[in-house]
């Protein structure tokens, strides 16, 4: 009766063993498959596999990656177990990788599915989901080209009044008249930054006006490549107004490229030689205040600009007019009146007032539930 009953218990184990392998062998992912996720730059890879049955106990998935030869890595952790999909977000574009979908069970027993086929991420040349994207930018496009064929046309183009650039032809009439120099800092920006750009493009515009007055302008730099740039600048503004005599390369000058050795310099220009008008345009730091401080204290009319938000209270608080921000940028229009500047200038405007309006309106529609324009930035986004 014993060894009955032990063979009895000898068959059921191997039954349920051989159902748990059974088991296990049928919760292995089907249909595992790796592609290059549509509508990106080629910086994912979409995994998709079929779901398993409710009845083989599976608990979640693991994703395992492997690049070319390399050994096999855990990526994503453990995903729940109705997942069927899995987007990898770590690739390097232009990189096989092959994948394999690992089903755990609860019994932490696991089952690989096969190794799919290499696959590389490429960027579309298209993205169909940013179509609305597209479509506001040649709106906006339209907008600047629009309103360059009004500025070339004749139609005036209405630009607000900007205290510190009608501010710049009493600057230099103040300093012509009292016999004194004009001193243009440009602050420490590299020749790619933005503000120096902007600042160069002043500069264009002010030493015309001192081409015509005859007046010393003087531009310590503090970067041999914005040297170069300015003197080329400033040389074609003389050329254009029929005064290359008045040109002196020697009056633009490198200083330092030493930050507070910088600021050191142009304080002591400022002390001995006494400028009417002092210009802080382009990118400052800390030695703004110095600078601002000592130019106040000779008496200088001055004026600032800089999309600097931290040093704008102490230009405010030092200076007689500061562009705060845009102005800047918009200053080379303003001064010069050029159809291709002030077009540009007023499609940009009316591209702020489109995405002002657009703001406002998904804020509205947000409080009466409806979603489309949330949802529709988010796609393009």
């Amino acid at each position: 009766m014993i060894k009955t009953t032990q063979w009895v218990a000898i068959c059921l184990v191997l039954c349920l063993s051989v159902s748990t392998a059974f088991s296990q062998e049928s919760a292995a992912p089907s249909n595992v498959t790796a592609v290059d996720t549509p509508n990106d730059d080629g910086s994912s890879i979409t995994i998709k596999w079929d779901a398993a049955a409710e009845d083989t106990g599976i608990s979640g998935y693991q994703i395992l990656r492997r690049i070319a030869d390399g050994d096999l890595e855990e990526i994503g952790g453990l995903l729940p177990a109705e997942t069927t999909n899995y987007v990898d977000s770590s690739i390097q574009q232009g990189t096989a990788y092959t994948y394999i979908v690992r089903a755990v069970t609860e019994a932490e027993a696991t089952v690989d599915s096969e190794q799919t086929a290499p696959v590389k991420g490429t960027g579309e040349w298209f993205h169909t989901g940013k179509t609305p994207l597209f479509v506001a930018m040649l709106l906006f496009s339209a907008a600047i080209v629009w309103n360059i064929y009004n500025a070339r046309s004749g139609k005036e183009i209405f630009v607000r009044r900007i205290p510190g650039l009608e501010a710049v032809d009493e600057a230099l009439g103040r300093a012509t008249e009292m016999g004194r120099s004009i001193l243009y800092v440009l602050g420490l920006g590299g020749v790619d930054n933005v503000a120096t750009i902007a600042s160069m493009t002043i500069l264009g515009q002010v030493a015309r006006r001192t081409a015509d007055y005859e007046t010393p302008l003087r531009v310590p730099c503090n970067e041999p490549v914005v040297l170069n740039v300015v003197r080329e600048v400033v040389k074609t503004s003389y050329l254009d107004e029929g005064r290359p005599d008045a040109y002196n390369e020697e009056n633009i000058f490198f200083l330092t490229g030493d930050q507070f050795a910088y600021a050191a310099g142009v304080d002591g220009m400022m002390i001995r030689e006494k400028p009417a008008a002092i210009f802080l345009q382009g990118t400052f730091a800390a030695e703004s205040l110095l600078m601002a401080e000592t130019g106040n204290s000779i008496g200088a009319i001055q004026i600032a600009g800089t999309d600097s938000e931290h040093q704008l209270p102490f230009f405010i608080a030092a200076c007689d007019y500061t562009l705060i921000g845009e102005e800047l940028y918009a200053a080379s229009a303003y001064l010069s009146r050029e159809p291709m500047l002030l077009g540009s200038l007023k499609g940009q405007d009316w591209g702020k007032i489109l995405i002002f309006l657009t703001i406002v309106l998904g804020v509205v529609l947000e409080l009466f539930g409806v979603n489309w324009i949330t949802t529709l930035l988010q796609r393009v986004s």
